[in-house]
């Protein structure tokens, strides 16, 4: 699909990228941007930490990674290790047994592809073609190359869509309800502006995120205190649906 059709894509006809816009200006009010980023990791470290966070609470996969920076001082030794020592250092994620050898091997296809253990080289690249390099290695899907490009000290314009963002965007509009979370990644970027740096698209993604943290709950989210319920369908049918049982619950 073209990146005009991606950005304006919507069954009613509404313009997506004017709504995706008037949202991301008004959750940055609400959660303050720019948003400081969270560290400052070389890209193969960060490679490292956004496999190991898949379907991982922050607090257990930042324990793992420390765990597997205090035991390799490089990460070839890593690669080198026995699976079974990476597996017992990172054994509070969620499938260590299946984490351990998929970054053992996606840091050999690095190796065997870049020469090395080094991605330095990607920031010469454009974003997509970084992403493609990237994205070219098994085991690394859309959210992990943007991840890399995004996070890391490359502080390239990546947009990474984690399941929070996901959720909020399918619940406000910006994507279809049968989108993953894979798919999300090309549908939401088109909506926004080609020359928002890093920093903006990094905003973009962590207001979305927080705002899925803090209001736009998987269960029960509280749609009576969202900056954006009234761009929200979902949230305004919900908000209608309890009505009536309050009425009658006030006269009964």
């Amino acid at each position: 699909m073209p990146r005009s059709d991606l950005a304006r894509h919507d069954l009613a006809g509404t313009d997506l990228t004017e709504k995706a816009l008037a949202i991301h200006r008004r959750l940055c009010g609400v959660y303050g941007c720019p948003i400081p980023y969270f560290h400052d990791l070389d890209p193969v470290s960060e490679l490292i930490s956004s496999l190991l966070s898949h379907r991982t609470r922050n607090a257990e996969s930042g324990r793992a990674f420390k765990a597997l920076r205090a035991r390799f001082n490089e990460w070839d030794s890593l690669v080198a290790a026995p699976t079974e020592e990476v597996q017992a250092l990172i054994a509070g994620v969620t499938w260590p047994e299946l984490k351990a050898p998929r970054i053992q091997a996606v840091l050999r296809a690095v190796q065997e592809r870049a020469g090395g253990l080094d991605l330095g080289f990607l920031r010469d690249m454009p974003v997509p073609a970084a992403r493609a390099w990237l994205e070219a290695i098994p085991g690394i899907g859309p959210k992990t190359s943007a991840a890399v490009l995004s996070f890391s000290a490359l502080r390239m314009p990546a947009l990474p869509v984690d399941s929070h963002h996901h959720r909020v965007a399918q619940r406000i509009g910006l994507i279809g309800p049968k989108v993953d979370v894979g798919p999300a990644h090309a549908i939401l970027r088109a909506q926004l502006p080609a020359d928002w740096d890093a920093q903006t698209l990094y905003d973009n993604h962590e207001i979305l995120m927080l705002h899925g943290q803090r209001c736009c709950f998987h269960r029960n989210p509280a749609c009576g205190r969202c900056a954006v319920l009234d761009l929200c369908p979902t949230g305004q049918a919900r908000t209608e649906a309890r009505a009536p049982r309050d009425t009658a619950a006030l006269h009964p």
